[in-house]
């Protein structure tokens, strides 16, 4: 990706999201975003994409073996989460006092 233009996402650490394609997809069951990788396009979502990961052993792990560890997905396969209505929501940006904030597009309320 050109570092000359840089992408902004709305989907940040911490939020509340949906998955809206995919074999995770579930659009009733809100997941927490734990980390966003935005060079890639992609977020890390607790308990969603989960791989099989072979390990070989080393001084920190000693048996090796296989793991299950959560992979990221692309951004544009999940939504925000609005606690307020119960569903998924766009999101828009709004200054309030000289500071950008994100506005639910449903609820119209502030996500913090």
């Amino acid at each position: 990706m050109s570092n000359r233009f840089k992408p902004k996402f709305n989907i940040k650490k911490g939020d509340s999201v949906i998955v809206i394609a995919g074999d995770d997809k579930d659009p009733k069951k809100p997941h927490k975003v734990l980390e966003v990788f935005p060079d890639k396009s992609k977020v890390l979502v607790e308990g969603v994409n989960i791989v099989t990961k072979h390990t070989k052993p080393s001084a920190q792990n000693t048996k090796g073996g296989i793991l299950k560890i959560e992979a990221p997905i692309h951004i544009s396969n999940v939504m925000l989460w609005d606690a307020k209505k119960g569903e998924a929501s766009k999101i828009k940006r709004t200054r309030e006092n000289g500071k950008l904030i994100r506005v639910s597009k449903k609820s119209g309320e502030v996500i913090k």
